[in-house]
């Protein structure tokens, strides 16, 4: 086998194992277990989609409202009526400080971590700020495209599977998807930043003008201070981008060795 194909065999694989571990397997298992756990639907999750949240959850944030024997354990969120976040590997989080949430009790404000499927964090807290400035609940972006995000990473996957299997011009095209991820990412992320920034409503307590929250860096929202930054699945993200751009480059080095 010729060796930049087998490089572009390699690069594609390994991109296809970190979205596969990170993404796709914990977005398919848990899909829909935070709607079921809000429509009383709990004891309807499967043992199977229990168990790879569990897993999945173990070293995620917890809140210092959460018991420490209930963390990280779906069942018992459930039975005390905790919050449940999705769990796949977050990319973006927000972080805000409010003189209502002491450093002692909140030593990392309040944090809100972004997913392809959905939210984790202190998502009620947050809540109840937004609330606060007249926002829009979180649940308000994006909506179908959250929905569909399972759906989608699997068709990430695929494009990878068939990449490494077969050589069509198509692929090439489609393989520039896994390639932009983090752009598609950040730009839905900006997008919806602004439309809740420009979207607010006469009945929170707290009147501001219209504005674009910060999405990358720290910022400043009427007594609140936020800090927006990526955390560990955007930079997976760049790995997955990096190995797709490699492998393409080095299918097309093989393909014109061949044509010679």
């Amino acid at each position: 086998m010729n060796k930049s194909l087998m490089k572009s065999r390699i690069f594609t694989f390994l991109a296809f194992g970190l979205l596969m571990y990170f993404f796709v397997i914990p977005a398919v298992f848990t899909h829909n277990v935070v709607e079921m756990k809000k429509d009383g639907l709990g004891d309807k999750i499967s043992s199977l989609s229990v168990k790879v949240w569990n897993y999945y959850n173990k070293g995620a944030y917890v809140s210092p409202t959460v018991p420490k024997d209930v963390a990280g354990d779906l069942k018992k969120l459930i039975d005390e009526d905790m919050e449940v976040g999705v769990a796949t590997t977050p990319i973006w989080y927000v972080a805000l400080e409010a003189p209502n949430y002491p450093k002692e009790s909140f030593p990392n404000g309040i944090p809100v971590y972004y997913h392809f499927d959905g939210f984790s964090g202190d998502v009620f807290e947050m809540e109840t700020i937004n609330h606060f400035i007249g926002m829009d609940p979180m649940d308000r972006g994006a909506p179908y495209l959250r929905a569909a995000a399972p759906y989608a990473l699997i068709f990430v996957a695929l494009i990878f599977v068939f990449y490494m299997l077969f050589n069509s011009k198509i692929l090439d095209l489609l393989m520039l998807i896994p390639v932009a991820l983090p752009v598609i990412f950040l730009g839905f992320y900006a997008y919806w930043l602004y439309w809740f920034g420009h979207h607010m409503h006469q009945w929170g307590a707290f009147k501001i003008k219209p504005f674009t929250p910060t999405v990358f860096g720290d910022g400043k929202v009427a007594q609140f201070t936020t800090h927006s930054y990526p955390t560990t699945g955007f930079w997976l993200l760049i790995a997955i981008s990096i190995l797709s751009l490699l492998a393409i480059v080095s299918k097309r080095k093989a393909l014109k060795a061949q044509e010679k």
